[in-house]
């Protein structure tokens, strides 16, 4: 088995009494960030980092793509990433180590694809950050336009680097509080929203139409729907970069946590883009960008009035710039402290503070560029979510090739149904959705990526390599 020695400025190497330290020395790693992690720590990472009252933003778009059926855009989103979920259950299990689908493909299929896989979900990693901060300090403009845009950037990566620098402790107790704090603006609009309903405000009524409309279903506009439905999403993918922090190393914990925050989150956005549509029946669009943006808030003000309608506002603008970006930029940092331990970015980035076991030179990395990146892009939410979701979507390709090749390939595993069905079925939606994707984000990721094999051909060249430990 190859070793590495550690990065400067890491802990020594324990015992190896530890379950999960001894699970890590089979991979040529030792244990450098601190576990603490258990199950309801990271279901509720992954809530936070999928934001469960995310559909208050998007709400028009996907109203307006699904002609009304916005919960069962939601549904069809569910039964799509469950393909991927279980994919990533079955490679955590087997490697529970941080990296996420850069360690997957690389032990999975071989160093130079999970290279690639690992160069392209940071094109995902990196900017999501950014976008979450341009998206939060657009909401807030809205409401004071007085305020600069930047301003909201800078505050926001100033509060969220030093909680993530405190350690990840501090960020488990935030994301629990400001999981609360999103449950109860949702738990507030669904009741005022079903007791609105229930009057007849608007002329609303109790049905199914949210849900399935025979008269306006096709299978064009369930493809339309799954493209939008699977990019909403994006995130609980993160989770898996925590394995190394997960209490007493037990592999089964990420692959769990993942599965029960994709179907928690998926009931949640059902529940209240069901209300939400019911609120506006017989409408099948929002007509013009204003009233597409703002079109869950205007239905909030049909629900409860302007108190509940400045209230959805202000906790979707929050929970985008503090609480989602807080756990996005330490999903960030768990990789890029993961790929400069193997030497494939520069080492400075591999550093773990001595007391706090934080990757603190990767936080601090993070920060950096998300202010730069921030204030350069301030106003194009556009351009940085089709960038990012060419990211997510290539590097969950190679996740699902992975685990073909690693359980079936490899190892002859008779679970035919994991590791045959499943990530076939992942393979074949999120290659779909990947191939409709937008022009500019196709060519956008497309030049990052070879970039990335320019930087994986120097690494060859150069003699450094790109191998990765196995287990023995």
């Amino acid at each position: 088995m190859t070793t590495r020695s550690e990065p400067a400025g890491s802990p020594a190497s324990g015992s190896g009494s530890d379950p999960g330290e001894a699970t890590l020395e089979s991979f040529g790693y030792s244990q450098e960030l601190r576990r603490s992690l258990r199950l309801p720590d990271l279901v509720v990472y992954g809530l936070v980092i999928m934001l469960p009252i995310a559909p208050f933003t998007i709400f028009g778009a996907v109203f307006n793509e699904s002609k009304g059926m916005v919960a069962l855009t939601y549904l069809i989103g569910l039964v799509a990433m469950l393909f991927t979920a279980l994919s990533y259950r079955e490679m955590s299990r087997a490697f529970p180590i941080a990296g996420s689908v850069y360690s997957y493909a690389g032990r999975g299929i071989n160093d130079k694809v999970g290279f690639l896989a690992g160069w392209a979900i940071l094109l995902d990693y990196l900017l999501v950050p950014t976008l979450l901060y341009v998206m939060s300090a657009a909401a807030l403009n809205a409401l004071m336009p007085e305020v600069p845009q930047w301003s909201w950037v800078v505050m926001f990566v100033v509060v969220n680097t030093a909680i993530n620098l405190l350690g990840i402790e501090s960020t488990a107790r935030l994301n629990r509080l400001f999981l609360l704090g999103e449950l109860v603006v949702l738990a507030l609009f669904v009741g005022f929203g079903a007791a609105a309903v229930a009057r007849g405000e608007n002329g609303a009524r109790f049905s199914l139409d949210p849900l399935v409309n025979p008269d306006l279903l096709t299978p064009g506009l369930i493809f339309g729907a799954l493209s939008i439905a699977v990019l909403s999403f994006l995130g609980f993918d993160a989770i898996s970069t925590l394995s190394e922090e997960v209490k007493d190393g037990d592999r089964r914990l990420v692959g769990r946590a993942t599965l029960v925050a994709l179907c928690v989150v998926a009931a949640l956005f059902v529940l209240q883009t069901w209300i939400a549509a019911l609120l506006v029946p017989g409408r099948t669009e929002f007509t013009g960008d204003d009233a597409t943006n703002s079109a869950f808030y205007d239905i909030a003000w049909i629900a409860g009035g302007g108190w509940l309608k400045q209230t959805t506002a202000v906790a979707a603008a929050l929970a985008t710039g503090i609480a989602n970006s807080l756990v996005a930029q330490a999903a960030t940092s768990r990789l890029l402290f993961s790929m400069a331990r193997d030497r494939k970015l520069p080492a400075f980035l591999a550093y773990v503070h001595p007391v706090r076991r934080t990757p603190e030179r990767a936080i601090l990395f993070v920060a950096a560029l998300s202010l730069a990146l921030g204030l350069f892009f301030t106003g194009q939410i556009s351009l940085l979510s089709q960038l990012v979701n060419f990211g997510a979507l290539f590097a969950f390709l190679m996740l699902h090739v992975a685990v073909f090749v690693h359980f079936r390939l490899r190892n002859r595993s008779p679970r035919w149904h994991l590791h045959v069905v499943a990530p076939a079925a992942g393979l074949l939606i999120t290659g779909s959705v990947l191939w409709n994707a937008d022009a500019d984000a196709k060519t956008g990721g497309l030049a990052w990526l070879g970039i990335g094999v320019l930087v994986l051909l120097f690494y060859r060249l150069s003699g450094r390599g790109t191998d990765l430990a196995l287990e023995d």
